[in-house]
Order: C-alpha cells, then sequence, then structure tokens
C-alpha cells in the first residue's frame, strides 16, 4: 500500500528507507529542512495517519518527522516466525522482524540518524509511542528541547489503574489473539470507540486500511503482547528504566493534551505525567477519547504550535 490520495487531510508523499536488510520503513518528513524538529512517535493501533492534522498546521515552519512503525501503516509488514503468538525464540530468518519495543526504539534511532537529525528536537507522543519516543530519549537527552504528550504511558501500569480486559484478550488469550488478527479487530475497534466524536467514515477507513487481512494485522496483535506488567516480560526493564528517567525531563517545556474518556492510558496515567513533569502545560478534555488528535484537533493544533512558539529551541 503506498497510494495516500484516499486518505483524507493526508496530502504527503511518504518516504522509505531500509531500516533492516529487506524491510522498509515509511515516514513522512515535511517542512523545511532547516526548520526546528517534530518528531511524532504514534503507537497501537494508528499510524503517521494519525499526526496528520499536526503536521499540517506545522509543516510550513517545523520539519515534522512521523514515522510508520515496522508493521504498521505503510510500512512492511514481515512476518516473525510466530502465528496467533510470537515464537518462543526469536527468528533468525533474516526477512522476520522482532516485533518488541526494543526494537521499536531501535528502528526510530535509525530513522532519525537516517534524517540527518543529530541536533535539538521536540518530541511528541501518542499511545505506546511514549515508550518508544522516550526509550529513544533515554540516550539522546540531551537532544529533547521540549515535549509534547497526548493520551500515552512512560511508565508501569500505575499500582490503581486494572489492566483493561480488551486488551488482556489480546495479550494473553490465544483466541482472543486469533480474532484480533483475523478480523482486524482492535485498528477497527480502536478507529470507532477510541474517539468521542466519530469520525468519518472515510477517516475512520483511512486508520484501519493498513491492517486488514492476517499478514497486515500482525503488528497490532504482537504489540499488545509486548506489554510489559511484570519482571520477567521481555519489554519491562526497558519500561522501568524509562519511567525511573522520565522525571529528569521536568526541566524543559512539556505540553500535555489528554483525553479523559480513554479506558487505557485514563486519569491514573495523566496524574504520573503530572508528578514527573509539574511545570507542563496541561490541557484535558472531559469530552475526548484515546485519539485526543482526532477528537480536539480544532483545539489543540493551535495549542501546540502556540506552546512551539512560545517556547524556541534557538
Amino acid at each position: 500500500m503506498t497510494a495516500t490520495a484516499s486518505f483524507p487531510d493526508y496530502p504527503f508523499t511518504p518516504q522509505r528507507f531500509e531500516v533492516r536488510p529487506g524491510i522498509s520503513m515509511s515516514y513522512l518528513d515535511e517542512g523545511p529542512r532547516e526548520g526546528e524538529v517534530v518528531v511524532m512517535v504514534h503507537g497501537n493501533p494508528s499510524w503517521s495517519y494519525y499526526w496528520r492534522h499536526l503536521v499540517l498546521g506545522l509543516r510550513d515552519r517545523y520539519r515534522c518527522i512521523v514515522p510508520d512503525h515496522v508493521g504498521m501503516g505503510l510500512s512492511d509488514k514481515p512476518d516473525d516466525g510466530g502465528g496467533v503468538r510470537p515464537a518462543r525464540t526469536p527468528s533468525t530468518d533474516p526477512a522476520h522482524y522482532d516485533y518488541t519495543l526494543q526494537s521499536r526504539v531501535d528502528d526510530l534511532t535509525a530513522l532519525l540518524a537516517h534524517a540527518g537529525v543529530t541536533g535539538d528536537v521536540t518530541l511528541a507522543v501518542h499511545d505506546w509511542g511514549g515508550m518508544i519516543g522516550f526509550g529513544w530519549a533515554l540516550s539522546h537527552m540531551p537532544q529533547v528541547k521540549r515535549l509534547v504528550i497526548l493520551n500515552t504511558a512512560a511508565f508501569p501500569l500505575p499500582a490503581a489503574k486494572p489492566m483493561p480486559w480488551r486488551l488482556s484478550v489480546g495479550r494473553d488469550s490465544t483466541l482472543g489473539a486469533w480474532a484480533i488478527r483475523r478480523f482486524n479487530l482492535f485498528a477497527r475497534g480502536a478507529s470507532r470507540l477510541g474517539v468521542s466524536r466519530p469520525m468519518p467514515r472515510a477517516a475512520r477507513d483511512a486508520f484501519d486500511a493498513p491492517y486488514h487481512g492476517w499478514a497486515n494485522a500482525i503488528s497490532t496483535i504482537r504489540f499488545m503482547q509486548d506489554i510489559p506488567l511484570a519482571p520477567g516480560d521481555r519489554a519491562w526493564p526497558l519500561l522501568e528504566r524509562v519511567g525511573n528517567a522520565l522525571p529528569s525531563f521536568a526541566d524543559r517545556p512539556a505540553f500535555i493534551g489528554w483525553g479523559l474518556r480513554d479506558f487505557v492510558f485514563d486519569r491514573h496515567f495523566l496524574d504520573g505525567f503530572r508528578r514527573a513533569l509539574p511545570n507542563a502545560e496541561v490541557h484535558a478534555f472531559e469530552d475526548a477519547n484515546h485519539y485526543v488528535l482526532a477528537d480536539k484537533h480544532e483545539v489543540l493544533v493551535p495549542a501546540i504550535r502556540r506552546f512551539l512558539d512560545t517556547h524556541p529551541l534557538a
């Protein structure tokens, strides 16, 4: 899938590069090359399409780098040698991909190196993009000068927050995982239930389209199966390091936009970010959901633009 004309409000020309041998990543690089860089990192089950309104609102002045993670959006969707559940031992087949948090962080590192981004950046994150983006930031902390945080996580599941059953069905149930992958249930459900304001049909279809079919939906279920809840889970050590480091970012400007109807990244997660980043500018919406940019882009895009303009990097 490479044509973008059928995706509303996505008048972009994605670029591609070989992030790993035989595996290509699609990404947006919009705006003046000399502009201040904003790196926008999506989660599951969205793709760079989630950030489209913000890219449109910034690209006249800011350079917007927006990846589609491997297996997502317009990027390649390689197998991993598993089926319903990942193989117990990562495949040694070079055509396969290990769908883990660390792989995502490594890919983002490779993309920014490929794009020549070695200076200051604004890191914008949503959903599991928070763990990926802050995972990258662990070893690039001096580069991260501003933060834009939208319904995401960068620390373990809060003690007061139960694991949502809708995620447990995919993470822990073989039957649930099969159904999610077979019928594209997670992407289809998120585009319908992850908003308070129903999306136009064409936009909803754009969110779902990359994941139609068993092979194309692999990443949506692997993301869920990689959610770390306790020591012993593969992503747990990285999650712990990110959570411990998060307060270290409190000395730089941060913007938090939050949909309070999100059943996953709810007030417990928002409170965690407030504690870690006490000086952040917070915009919380009682009538917005998980896809907060879809529900509130008319408000959030100009507010983020003002935030960036008010806190220039130079």
